[in-house]
């Protein structure tokens, strides 16, 4: 089938990742019926943000081999991945932006608010210096992924943490071009967005979610991790999804599951305040990174979460919130000692 006989959401996942691993990924996914038939010369910016998302969901299963096997079985088992929220990092230098790279969320929302998306809550994570943002999409807020954006604030630690932030984050580039520019712009200001330039803009748009700064200096990355395990992850792992979400009926007996399975699995679930959202996760799976010496070192790369929500009394809807202590908690499966780091 032509790219042009294919609905938004497949031609852009397709044209993004290949024909085999688009389509793939889509199986995968359970996606919302009305997202899938929306089709024609232009995108809506409800397809694009879905797209968006399946794109970078691949991405995180292609980098979390204990996440893809995980899918992989639950597809083996005749169901799918409802696809709950993506979590990424990000710096904030107390003035100006890092490097070329607009500072702390800054980065992200000039993406995010285009694509439909609104701020739904601010979760203050004081124990890590670190402020997280919800971003729900206002079109489909159930079926579109979430997105929890955190900064980490340069300003709450000393001079020498700063001192060596500076050095790493400082050489970031700003990923996106003009053509990506263009339409966010267009989506911004409610125009068309044609096939074409939404297939050209998605995977520019796409390496935002990446490191944007060099290889940092091994030292440099010892410092930052003996203040945050969080700044030393961002250091090598950048603005890649820390995360993707699972949304599941029962996260607590499936926990009970894939611990007798032997799986990866955090010890304690995580329980919001209400008691209405539960949360768990696998241990970040280890990845090799080169470091500015020349020398590969083995750190904490990013992991596969589960999520179950209940609906809200108040709304009679599903409850899409947040938990600043279930994000703390999660926050942990990427931590790191610096003897752990070789």
């Amino acid at each position: 089938m032509s790219i042009e006989n294919m609905g938004s959401i497949e031609a852009l996942v397709v044209a993004s990742l290949g024909a085999d691993a688009g389509r793939q990924t889509l199986d995968r996914l359970a996606i919302e019926p009305a997202l899938l038939a929306q089709h024609g010369d232009t995108v809506s910016r409800a397809a694009f943000a879905m797209a968006l998302n399946v794109a970078l969901f691949a991405d995180l299963l292609r980098r979390v081999p204990s996440g893809d096997a995980y899918v992989t079985d639950t597809v083996a088992r005749g169901g799918k991945v409802i696809f709950d929220h993506g979590a990424l990092r990000s710096i904030r230098f107390p003035n100006g932006p890092t490097g070329a790279l607009p500072g702390g969320e800054d980065a992200f929302t000039r993406i995010f608010l285009p694509l439909g998306y609104t701020m739904a809550a601010i979760y203050p994570l004081d124990r890590l210096k670190m402020t997280g943002r919800a971003y729900r999409h206002s079109d489909f807020p159930e079926a579109i992924p979430q997105f929890f954006l955190s900064e980490l604030h340069v300003d709450r630690f000393d001079a020498e943490f700063a001192e060596a932030a500076g050095r790493v984050f400082g050489t970031s580039r700003d990923p996106l071009n003009d053509q990506a520019k263009d339409v966010l712009a267009r989506y911004e200001g409610d125009s068309p967005v044609q096939l074409v330039d939404a297939i050209a803009a998605l995977p520019v748009i796409l390496s935002a979610f990446d490191r944007q700064h060099e290889a940092p200096v091994f030292a440099d990355y010892q410092l930052l991790l003996s203040r945050s395990n969080e700044a030393a992850w961002i250091a090598t792992e950048g603005n890649g999804f820390n995360h993707a979400t699972d949304r599941v009926a029962d996260v607590a007996a499936l926990a009970e599951r894939l611990k007798g399975e032997d799986r990866p699995m955090k010890a304690k679930l995580e329980v919001s305040a209400t008691g209405r959202v539960r949360q768990t996760a696998f241990r970040a799976d280890s990845v090799e990174r080169l470091f500015a010496d020349g020398e590969l070192r083995q750190v904490p790369g990013s992991f596969y979460e589960f999520i179950s929500r209940d609906i809200d009394p108040a709304t009679g809807r599903l409850d899409l919130a947040f938990d600043t202590g279930n994000a703390t908690g999660i926050f942990a499966m990427t931590s790191a000692q610096e003897s752990a780091v070789r």
